[in-house]
């Protein structure tokens, strides 16, 4: 029997942001159990968690297809549960097997500010066949990093209205595993029209199993460097237009790090039997 949280990642209201399940370990399962967990739990992503020290644990996140190298909502709801659980905890480090170390700690006010290695995009020169047609909408600029393609729009309402053609996607986001041995996703930007938020983004990765991830906390160590240099500002405050919509607290550091902060809400406390 295990224990499982289900957590509301980079909201401050249940049923809003992105949801992750949080299972924290005494011993590492096998891959393959850890796997149909997340398959059961059909969330983006179910983040496992063994601990170090009281305030170091190694942390590893399944979509309901794969294994992924790093996963930001998901980290959030980690640490969320590990300080609800632990008052006294103020500071934490997760291990990755790709990523390095994440130092993370928590405001007064229940802010989680998780500082990350800044993946800038660059820009692509050749077009994917087939991505204007799968998005359905011409953009302005494209980009890429090692997790996604980003895709530069003029205007906010192009990314609040697009719809785009998930098969179609989902193949271009695969063949990019025959060029660099990686599939990618897709992620959508641009300047807010509202001004409570200075960029907006959605994401789609088709490729694991997510056809549009609620909020992506990863991908924003590129979207907002990429947006500083642009506005000329180190802080911003992102939102993720998904259904669900959630809102990140983002400050470059250094031309190598980066600050990503969000709220957080528990769902539901589980016992898994496996």
């Amino acid at each position: 029997m295990l224990k499982m949280y289900q957590v509301d990642a980079f909201s401050q209201e249940l049923f809003k942001g992105n949801s992750a399940a949080v299972i924290i370990l005494n011993e590492w399962l096998d891959e393959s159990l850890m796997q149909n967990i997340a398959l059961e739990n059909n969330l983006s992503e179910t983040a496992f968690l063994k601990a170090s020290t009281d305030e170091s644990y190694h942390i590893r996140w399944f979509t309901p297809t794969d294994e992924i190298a790093f996963c930001g909502h998901a980290t959030l709801a980690s640490a969320f549960i590990l300080f609800e659980n632990n008052p006294a905890l103020k500071n934490l480090r997760f291990t990755t097997n790709e990523m390095g170390d994440f130092y993370i700690q928590q405001d007064t006010d229940g802010l989680i500010v998780m500082e990350f290695p800044v993946r800038q995009p660059t820009v692509l020169e050749e077009i994917p066949q087939g991505l204007v047609e799968a998005l359905g909408t011409p953009f302005k600029t494209l980009y890429v990093n090692d997790q996604a393609y980003v895709v530069e729009y003029e205007h906010a309402e192009q990314v609040l209205e697009l719809q785009p053609d998930f098969l179609h996607l989902k193949s271009i986001c695969l063949n990019a595993k025959v060029n660099d041995g990686k599939t990618k996703d897709v992620v959508i930007t641009a300047p807010s029209d509202q001004a409570e938020y200075d960029f907006i983004s959605r994401y789609f990765a088709p490729a694991i199993g997510v056809n549009e991830d609620p909020v992506t906390g990863s991908i924003h160590t590129a979207l907002a460097p990429f947006w500083s240099q642009r506005f000329n500002k180190p802080e911003l405050i992102a939102y993720q237009a998904s259904t669900r919509g959630g809102v990140l607290y983002c400050k470059q550091l250094s031309a190598q790090r980066m600050q990503v902060a969000g709220y957080a809400k528990l769902y539901m406390v589980a016992e898994i039997f496996v």
